[in-house]
């Protein structure tokens, strides 16, 4: 549509185009952002650090947990845009909500006092500290034999 869009957005479009194209609607939800929590990771001799993008997010929202060896990145986002004309009447109200997570396989002997976590700027900065693992020792176990 060659229409300008008073609203800033162009919402018919995007209306018209879910029926037009259904299957492309569908994907278009159901695909995970390529953008949500992009990573840079690090390795120096003591650990590693790692900056995850969150723009948008508030620190409040954004979670961190240490499970069995994986650490987990939860972030949930709330917005509402409301514009309302005169007299109080609605024109336009949109809500959105959205929540993204990734996984870390950090270790089984990190523990969560070791992480050391700061948000600022939409960026999560995380250092981990390395441990060095033990190795297994192999223990023979002899099978009695009766005779």
């Amino acid at each position: 549509m060659l229409m300008p869009s008073i609203f800033g957005e162009n919402l018919f479009d995007d209306f018209f185009d879910d029926f037009a194209r259904p299957a492309r609607a569908l994907a278009r939800y159901n695909t995970p952002s390529v953008a949500a929590m992009k990573t840079d990771i690090r390795e120096s001799d003591t650990g590693y650090e790692l900056d995850i993008d969150l723009p948008g997010y508030k620190k409040e929202n954004v979670k961190a947990e240490l499970k069995n060896g994986y650490l987990t990145i939860n972030a949930e986002s709330r917005q509402d845009n409301d514009q309302k004309d005169e007299t109080g009447k609605y024109i336009r109200r949109e809500r959105y909500y959205g929540t993204c997570s990734r996984s870390f396989y950090v270790g089984e002997d990190v523990l969560q006092e070791d992480i050391k976590a700061k948000f600022e700027d939409g960026i999560l900065k995380v250092a981990i500290p390395k441990k060095e693992t033990k190795p297994a020792i192999e223990q023979s176990k002899y099978i009695p034999i009766e005779g």
